[in-house]
């Protein structure tokens, strides 16, 4: 029962998920601090159920691959809830935000006719930007507007998808946890390089 922790940490996520739509729909009692807290939780999720499951061995290409596609579950459900309550600031800000929505979909896209699978890669720069991400929805959710936050969270989302789609067009065959494309060559020379424990299994 113990292996199944990092699976039952990445289902929570879509628990959370559709907690957090159903909030913001019907705009509950305090939605922005429950959804805040549940944006949260659901960070601490992500960041220990790849801990746990190297920890306990589990660490699988199948559980990587429910990893990502329940991520961008979760996060859709996140931005689109906040997006839907502070509709006029995503209005002014719409080039910004579909530049990273457009990239996003692009290596999703890419993936998909090249490999046959989604993304997996686990970048590093993915991983800060989800942190800028989180940041900034806080903001906008709490605040209902964002600047310093928001600008750092769409560059960094822009560099963070290019680098993801370097990996996706150099890379020789569909890989999971790769922490940055200086690493791709190594990857597709079968060359062992030293992953950090904090970032990759």
């Amino acid at each position: 029962m113990i292996k199944k922790i990092p699976f039952l940490l990445i289902y929570s996520r879509i628990l959370i998920g559709i907690v957090i739509g159903f909030i913001a729909f019907f705009e509950v009692k305090n939605h922005q601090i429950s959804i805040v807290i549940l944006m949260a939780i659901a960070l601490l999720t992500d960041i220990f159920d790849g801990i746990i499951a190297r920890k306990l061995n589990v660490s699988s290409e199948k559980l990587r691959i429910w990893d990502s596609n329940v991520d961008l579950f979760f996060w859709l459900a996140s931005i689109v809830s906040i997006f839907f309550l502070n509709f006029n600031f995503v209005w002014e800000n719409s080039i910004w935000i579909g530049s990273v929505i457009l990239l996003e979909l692009l290596s999703y896209l890419i993936s998909l006719i090249k490999f046959k699978k989604t993304i997996a890669t686990h970048s590093i720069l993915a991983k800060f930007w989800t942190i800028t991400l989180l940041l900034f929805l806080i903001d906008l959710c709490l605040n209902r507007s964002s600047q310093i936050p928001f600008f750092i969270c769409v560059g960094l989302g822009i560099i963070s998808r290019i680098e993801i789609l370097l990996i996706i067009f150099n890379l020789k065959k569909w890989t999971t946890d790769v922490p940055s494309i200086f690493v791709v060559k190594k990857i597709n020379d079968g060359i062992p390089f030293k992953k950090n424990k904090l970032f990759n299994s």
